[in-house]
């Protein structure tokens, strides 16, 4: 019996006469991934659990038992004084912020929304309703020409233009702005 897994599992896909080829494409890893397992050179693999997912699909399609596949490479591993990949047996939780059970119920978080977006809106009619009054609020040119020209005596002749081009004085123009 061959010693290595490795070798072992070679022995079993010759003996079904498949070529690493197919292997790789019913596995879809890589044949260099293939030979590297085949000549136990693990160091060519990609670690960690990678490593022993690749010996298990291949034993799997080889029509080898996964177990033994993995027990066999754990051994290889020890007697070699390699470095094993173990898996951590306690799982470890990241602190992401949806593994966390939520707070406050989704019905507060729609009244809260509904409130935020009610807010803005009457601060946007608000602002809106100033700019208006605001533009209601500041003469053209043309409503204050029609005032000066009410203020002229009757007798004068019309001149279009500017309060300074009428000769009215600064009095006369501050009488007709209130």
């Amino acid at each position: 019996m061959a010693a290595s897994i490795g070798e072992q599992l070679r022995l079993a896909r010759e003996g079904r006469g498949v070529p690493l080829r197919e292997i790789s494409d019913q596995t879809r890893i890589a044949v260099r991934y293939l030979e590297a397992i085949e000549t136990n050179d693990y160091g060519r693999l990609p670690g960690g659990i990678f490593n022993r997912s690749f010996i298990k699909a291949y034993a799997r399609c080889v029509g080898y038992d996964e177990k033994e596949a993995i027990e066999g490479y754990t051994r290889y591993l020890r007697e070699h004084g390699e470095p094993g990949d173990d898996v951590a047996t306690t799982p470890f939780h990241s602190k992401v912020y949806t593994d966390t059970p939520a707070t406050r119920s989704p019905f507060l978080t729609v009244i809260l929304a509904i409130l935020i977006l009610g807010l803005l809106t009457v601060g946007a009619l608000a602002a809106l309703h100033w700019f208006q009054k605001r533009s209601a609020k500041a003469p053209d040119q043309n409503s204050l020409s029609l005032r000066i020209d009410s203020l002229r005596p009757v007798g004068s002749n019309k001149v279009s233009g500017s309060a300074s081009s009428l000769g009215l004085q600064e009095a006369d123009y501050e009488a007709v702005l209130q």
